[in-house]
């Protein structure tokens, strides 16, 4: 039946393997350890190892981590945080929530911010400029960096898509005055919810720990919710889905059995309940089993992005630059076509699930931009991407005979074999 029916998916639960599943599925029965736990310290320790940082703290997601960075920062209202469009409403968000006004850059040919355009929209109420490491290609940090030398900006990293990538031999991450890391159900390492904040920054730790601490834990049902995410998906959701999976999904979202990775009222620029909140211990403890893969995941991702380069070198794709600079994660690996919302179409019809991270320059598409505070025309090449990319699956649980799958879809049904 899996074979037949299961799909090749970009975001469905990626990276769970079995014991991922299995841990989720012991956990719901040990409610002992799901809120307070040894394990979220022993997460933000691995943070700090791995990064070569000083300070993490552990949050419920990616917002919540920024929430908490730019509350450290002690910004006044109505400051200016520069940020790239072509980017998630959960980037957008905090800056908002925080009564600050983001304004957004429009980005390269790498999906990342130009650094020409952010010149040009530096302005004397701009304080801080937030990077992207889009897919997990990492930015041009050196002149970043110089940027916001030269105009006194507060550097942020959004490392949501690059846990382990590498720009000059620097991790992402440690370049900035803090960075935050998203641990959700479709990032490097996963834990359905989650997130990291970083820094080097003595006072600005201990500002970050103190939010940490005041926030307080998300309630007993959301935990539940995002345990039972990789038992439901894996046993119930993913081996039925074309024979009705796909309306289980829906209807166990509707019911609030299971968590949607972007709340309605976050698509209003309005915060949900549930941020920003500490870490819960039980989620911890999925992360921390994900974090022994990472080298694992690491490896398997940039061999599915070579074979990408290489069986789609004769085609007229539109593939992600390479770079001699560091070391790019591929979360997903990112295509250019004119047709490529045809495209999209057609593979889901095949139960080719491939992604379309971003079609609109804030995601997901029925965003309203009027409360993003985005302006249509503003960011150009965001909003041409945003019409011509589609995103290939990367991640653990595609093998290359799925990915070949992939593949001759874009050969033969799509006829995109020469240029």
């Amino acid at each position: 039946m899996e074979n037949l029916f299961r799909p090749i998916s970009i975001s469905l639960s990626p990276n769970t393997e079995k014991d991922d599943v299995t841990l989720a599925w012991r956990l719901l029965f040990e409610r002992e350890r799901w809120r307070e736990g040894p394990e979220t310290n022993k997460l933000e320790e691995q943070f700090r190892q791995y990064l070569g940082v000083k300070h993490a703290c552990a949050f419920n997601s990616g917002r919540s981590s920024l929430m908490a960075i730019l509350n450290a920062l002690g910004l006044e209202k109505g400051n200016e945080v520069l940020l790239q469009a072509f980017t998630c409403n959960a980037a957008a968000n905090p800056i908002i929530w925080a009564g600050l006004k983001p304004v957004y850059v429009d980005c390269d040919v790498r999906y990342n911010v130009d650094v020409d355009d952010l010149k040009k929209k530096i302005s004397p109420r701009s304080k801080a400029v937030m990077i992207q490491h889009t897919f997990g290609l990492p930015a041009d940090m050196d002149k970043i960096a110089a940027v916001c030398r030269e105009n006194n900006l507060i550097l942020i990293e959004d490392c949501a898509h690059s846990l382990g990538a590498e720009y000059l031999g620097k991790k992402a991450g440690t370049y900035g005055r803090a960075a935050f890391f998203s641990l959700s159900r479709d990032k490097i390492i996963s834990c359905v919810y989650g997130g990291v904040a970083v820094t080097n920054d003595e006072k600005l730790a201990q500002r970050i720990a103190a939010f940490q601490k005041n926030c307080g834990y998300p309630g007993a049902m959301w935990i539940e919710q995002q345990l039972l995410h990789p038992v439901l998906m894996n046993w119930i959701v993913l081996p039925t889905y074309g024979i009705g999976g796909k309306y289980k999904l829906v209807a166990m979202q509707w019911l609030g059995v299971l968590s949607k990775a972007i709340h309605q009222r976050e698509k209003q620029g309005m915060p949900p309940s549930y941020f920003p909140r500490r870490l819960p211990n039980a989620l911890a403890i999925l992360a921390l089993n994900q974090f022994g893969k990472l080298e694992k995941f690491a490896k398997h991702r940039k061999d599915l992005a070579a074979f990408y380069y290489r069986e789609l070198a004769d085609t007229v794709l539109s593939m992600p630059p390479k770079t001699d600079t560091g070391v790019q994660t591929f979360l997903r690996f990112t295509v250019r076509d004119k047709d490529a919302h045809d495209i999209i179409r057609k593979a889901w019809a095949k139960n080719l699930l491939i992604g379309d991270w971003y079609t609109s320059p804030v995601v997901p598409d029925d965003t309203r931009l009027d409360k993003l505070q985005y302006v249509a025309g503003s960011c150009p090449n965001a909003e041409r991407f945003a019409r011509e990319t589609f995103n290939l699956p990367t991640h653990i649980n595609v093998t290359e005979a799925g990915a070949r799958k992939i593949v001759d879809f874009l050969k033969t049904d799509c006829r995109k074999a020469t240029k």
